[in-house]
Order: C-alpha cells, then sequence, then structure tokens
C-alpha cells in the first residue's frame, strides 16, 4: 500500500467554487487524482463547526449520470449538516475526460457510471478505479486538507452510489460509522444496470463479481455492528423494473442479523425530490453514530 506521505505532493486543490451556506460553505474542489489518473471534481460542505472544530465526514455518492453538482444543489443537505456539524463530501461518479472509446455511449456505462468498482478490464482498468478512489485516496486527500477528525467518517448514497455505501461499508468493518441509501442498487449481480456494468468493468468471470455486490458482501459480514438505513420509493419505476432488488439484500441481512432498517415510502419515485423528503433522517442517523 501506498504510504499517504508519498501522495502529499499530488494533494494540492484547485477551489472551483465557494458559497455561504447554512452558515457554513459549500464548496468545489478539483485535484489531480493519483487512482483515476484524471482531473476530479469533489463537492464539500463545511459547517459552521468547522471553524473552530475537527468535524465527522459523511461522503455522499451520487447515483448514474450525476456529477458532484446534483447532490449539493437539489438534496437539502446544508441545513442538517450545519446543525450536526458534520463535513459532507460529494466525489464526482465516475473519471471524466479520459478519451476511452465508448466512454460517452450510453447513459448506464462510462462516463456518470463508475459504479464503484476498481475496473480490471481494458479499456477501463487504467482510469475507472472509483472503489480505490471514494475508499483510500478522497478520504486521505480531505483528512490532509480540510478540519476532520479521521476515526469518524460515514458514507450513504442514492442508487448506483446507494450500491456504492452499501458495499464501502459491508468491505471495509468498522472504517465506517454509519450507512445508510436511498434506493440502491442491492444485488447488482441480478439486475440488468449491474450485469452490464460489471461485464464491462470487471469481465465474464462472475464470481470476481461477488466483492461489490451488496447482497453476497452482507452474507459473509462478520465485523462490527453495522446499523442500516435504506428509505426506497414504492413509485420508483426502477423498482418495479427489478433493478434495486432490495427484497434480496434484507432477507440476507435478517439472517446473518445484520440490522436493517427499510422505509418504503408510499408515492415517492426515484428522484431528488424523495431524496430532499427524507434526507434530514439520514443525517440524524449518521450524527447518531458519528457524534456517540
Amino acid at each position: 500500500s501506498r504510504s499517504s506521505f508519498t501522495l502529499i505532493s499530488d494533494m494540492s486543490l484547485t477551489q472551483v467554487s465557494s458559497n455561504k451556506c447554512a452558515g457554513g460553505f459549500q464548496k468545489v474542489f478539483e485535484h489531480d487524482s493519483t487512482e483515476l489518473k484524471c482531473k476530479m471534481k469533489f463537492a464539500v460542505f463545511l459547517p459552521p463547526k468547522a471553524e473552530t472544530d475537527k468535524c465527522p465526514v459523511m461522503y455522499w455518492l451520487s447515483g448514474l449520470t450525476c456529477t458532484e453538482q446534483n447532490f449539493i444543489t437539489k438534496a437539502g443537505s446544508q441545513l442538517a449538516a450545519a446543525e450536526h456539524g458534520i463535513i459532507i463530501v460529494a466525489p464526482d461518479t465516475s473519471p471524466r475526460g479520459c478519451n476511452i472509446e465508448g466512454e460517452d455511449e450510453s447513459w448506464d456505462f462510462g462516463t456518470g457510471a463508475g459504479f464503484y468498482v476498481d475496473a480490471t478490464e481494458d479499456p477501463w482498468k487504467t482510469n475507472y478505479r472509483m472503489y480505490s478512489y471514494v475508499t483510500e485516496e478522497l478520504p486521505k486527500l480531505i483528512n490532509a486538507n480540510f478540519p476532520t477528525d479521521p476515526d469518524r467518517m460515514s458514507v450513504c448514497g442514492h442508487s448506483m452510489g446507494g450500491h456504492g455505501a452499501l458495499i464501502c461499508a459491508l468491505k471495509n468493518p468498522g472504517k465506517y460509522k454509519a450507512v445508510s441509501a436511498f434506493a440502491p442498487i442491492c444485488n447488482p449481480m441480478q439486475c440488468p444496470w449491474g450485469q452490464k456494468a460489471f461485464s464491462g468493468y470487471l469481465g465474464s468471470d462472475r464470481s470476481t463479481w461477488e466483492v461489490y455486490d451488496a447482497t453476497v458482501l452482507a452474507g459473509s459480514y462478520s465485523g462490527p455492528q453495522l446499523d442500516i438505513l435504506i428509505d426506497q420509493g414504492r413509485d420508483d419505476q426502477f423498482l418495479s423494473a427489478s433493478q434495486l432488488l432490495p427484497d434480496n439484500l434484507i432477507a440476507v441481512c435478517s439472517e446473518n442479523k445484520i440490522p436493517v432498517v427499510f422505509r418504503l415510502q408510499p408515492g415517492y419515485d426515484h428522484s431528488y425530490f424523495f431524496i430532499y423528503s427524507f434526507i434530514n433522517d439520514h443525517i440524524k442517523h449518521h450524527a447518531k453514530y458519528l457524534n456517540a
């Protein structure tokens, strides 16, 4: 493993934007990523508390087609984050501008669709390393540049990013103090989105897919207790299209005694209107563990 010290020279950040918000600041930065071999943007909300104290960090992982912008402009997370003294970091969803043939051909693979895996197949494996980016490189970068408490981090996400949040927590027992998700892709090996992405990034040997499937990972999880909160809109078109498959994950979690609060919310769809409606509950869930 590369020591964090060798990366310091690559840790320079360029501020892209800064807006006063909820008493703190909503900022966007750009940096040269060593994992993804391209320039990457991420958003960071600094609550008022960050001016005087070290704060815990909640990582937000967005869904298909999103950039770092969707969450910070549509979710309405800043007031609750300010109230609970939590820094929120929202990275982009894939490498950008790598000039890989086919990267912009479809909305659910390539650009905007990194699926939070480390690709092993050509031509993706050089740049498409979103798993290592969000679990290793980005936290090191954040902890080196912002007033964080490195021992208090959590992860949350939506759809493809809900899948990302769940696998980050399940693959790294104890690293994340809390995890939650909105309409996550719970069993990617069994749904069209996941099968397309995993075939492309990881190849045809399905046994290599298991390490990135939350339902499979939950079956063998044996770390510290993880309380999972999942909100799912009942009128989500992707739920009815069998892309999300939450029942498969819930069944495995109950077998393996992993506590899950699963809330099926009547009338809600897959959009940011749904996330906006329940984001405060999720931040409160994270605060309970981050500020314990």
